[in-house]
């Protein structure tokens, strides 16, 4: 496995794994190595220092030799749905209050008309949406985008 350093051409930096150079290349060519933040396929490697070292937290971060990533070749319309999704969180986090953990507290407050309602958006735990779902409390999870795990 390499990885490369590299950047699209409104100059978002980020990082990925290949199993070759080849495979950089090949992938590339046929505009699938894309920008996590804009989509753009115009990317290119950046000048990076070559590793002489590796510390135990690299080495526990990179993919073992023999191991496998989970990859996809998207569509074009799964490319689409994912822009939406991109969309639909960043209008949610621009437009709603961020309430942390408060959010089921709030939602829960909200729903049974004790405080006014507003768009918020927060943490909670698994038990906690299903509790609130059950009470009929309308939400939704925001999605996970791929960057969002880099």
């Amino acid at each position: 496995m390499i990885r490369y350093s590299l950047v699209c051409e409104a100059g978002h930096g980020f990082e990925s794994w290949f199993r070759s150079s080849s495979d950089y290349d090949a992938q590339s060519r046929k505009r699938l190595v894309m920008c996590p933040v804009c989509d753009s396929p115009k990317v290119e490697k950046q000048i990076m220092a070559p590793s002489l070292g590796r510390s135990k937290k690299d080495a526990a971060d990179a993919p073992a030799s023999g191991e496998t990533a989970t990859v996809a070749m998207m569509s074009p319309q799964e490319t689409e749905f994912r822009k939406k999704l991109k969309e639909l969180y960043k209008h949610v986090t621009k437009n709603a209050d961020y309430v942390g953990e408060k959010f089921p507290d709030l939602a829960r407050k909200m729903h049974h008309e004790e405080i006014e309602k507003r768009s918020i958006y927060g943490e909670a735990k698994p038990d906690e949406v299903r509790s609130l779902v059950e009470e009929g409390v309308e939400l939704t999870p925001l999605p996970t985008l791929p960057e969002d795990k880099n």
